[in-house]
């Protein structure tokens, strides 16, 4: 009796044990076929439909293929490809039938994306819209109501560089006002001679040297101007002075005295000095009134601008030096009429250059302005000369020792615009 009870109540719960079993097993099995369609959009709505369709089948046992791409399609699945055409963006790709469809844009410098254009897909999904080429560089995308797609990074159209224009003294700088200069005179020195409708060979008596017009001092060849200081000897002599003594260098000058001036515009020269370690030698590119046009005899009042003057006991400065006033403005004063931070090693090539308006004179070397002056002064308004020394030094900047070989300046150009 006592066992016959406990196989009962036994036996009953096997029984309940077993329909429980049957619930779990077939909610877990309903559970599965449902999450497999829940779980796909969120963790495929990025991708192609196709895509999501084998996701799907894999999920779900269908192998079919329609059924998993109209699944794949009702889901959200997005298809976007970009095509760079000029200045225009192609994008294409696929998605819902009839949905809506947006091309933004964000530029990199801001967070915020820009609606480029709409457009909608057709019956099928397929869509294709056409843009314009971000003005920055930006990022495009593709947003539909289910999701977005980012496409990639475009730039703007590149824009061919504008050349500058071209003249006789080559490529033509721009002016601070956009416009160009012009070339108004230019001597490249490809030939074996001064040209004599350009230069005169200065000649005179300096501080202990004289101005020659000799080939030993001036001369023209391998494409430079070629200006020397050398001990006399020979055929190069010095006239003697007032009390009949003769100067023991020679040196050599060359201007376009009544041959040629301007007044105003950009004067550029390229030239190397002597490398020298001591004092004793001097170079100049200067500009000095044109005496058909002004007197000079109230110098410095009258007028002279000294682009550059280079002294062997300065190694490493240019110096420019503006003359304009009766008193020369009490002597140097940087910043006004002289400077003395144009860093220019000796025995190197460097371009000088002047910009010479009414109201301004702006000096430059190696590209670095080194001097501005805004006087106005009237001494520089007329026109000018060109000169081109090499002196021997004097003063301060004198020979300690004799020279014996000589020292060469070498132009490559002189070129002027206006």
């Amino acid at each position: 009796m006592r066992v016959r009870r406990m196989w009962t109540r036994l036996t009953s719960l096997l029984a309940t044990l077993m329909v429980v079993g049957t619930i779990l097993v077939g909610t877990a099995t309903s559970r599965a076929g449902a999450g497999a369609a829940d779980a796909a959009p969120e963790a495929t709505r990025h991708l192609p439909a196709e895509t999501v369709a084998q996701e799907v089948r894999g999920a779900t046992g269908d192998t079919a293929g329609a059924g998993a791409l109209a699944a794949a399609r009702a889901m959200g699945g997005l298809s976007a490809r970009i095509t760079v055409r000029g200045s225009n963006v192609l994008v294409a790709g696929r998605t819902r039938a009839r949905a809506v469809v947006r091309v933004q844009a964000r530029p990199r410098s801001t967070a915020r994306w820009t609606t480029m254009r709409v457009g909608r897909a057709d019956r099928k999904g397929a869509y294709r819209l056409s843009v314009r080429r971000p003005s920055v560089r930006s990022t495009l995308r593709v947003v539909t109501a289910t999701g977005a797609r980012t496409l990639g990074t475009v730039g703007p159209v590149a824009t061919a560089a504008v050349k500058a224009p071209s003249d006789a003294c080559g490529v033509r700088p721009r002016k601070s006002d956009g416009t160009y200069w012009a070339c108004s005179f230019n001597d490249e020195f490809s030939g074996a001679a001064l040209d004599s409708s350009k230069w005169t060979a200065s000649t005179g008596l300096g501080t202990g040297f004289c101005y020659a017009d000799s080939p030993e001092v001036v001369s023209v060849s391998g494409g430079a101007l070629r200006l020397s200081a050398k001990p006399v000897g020979g055929s190069l002599l010095c006239p003697a002075d007032s009390l009949g003594l003769a100067a023991p260098y020679a040196t050599g000058t060359v201007s376009t005295f009544w041959k040629w001036s301007q007044q105003y515009g950009r004067f550029e020269v390229r030239m190397r000095n002597q490398l020298f370690s001591r004092p004793g030698l001097q170079e100049a590119f200067w500009l000095w009134p044109d005496i058909r046009y002004s007197p000079t005899d109230t110098w410095p009042a009258s007028g002279e601008i000294d682009i550059v003057e280079t002294y062997s006991q300065h190694p490493n400065l240019a110096i420019p030096f503006l003359h304009y006033t009766e008193n020369d403005n009490g002597g140097p004063v940087p910043g006004l009429n002289t400077a003395w931070n144009c860093y220019a090693s000796r025995g190197y090539w460097h371009t000088y250059t002047l910009e010479w308006t009414a109201d301004r004179v702006t000096i430059s070397v190696d590209g670095r302005t080194c001097l501005v002056n805004t006087a106005g002064a009237p001494s520089f308004r007329k026109p000018f000369i060109i000169a081109l020394s090499q002196l021997m030094g004097v003063g301060a900047n004198a020979l300690t020792s004799p020279m014996t070989t000589p020292a060469t300046t070498y132009v490559d150009y002189v070129r002027v615009w206006k």
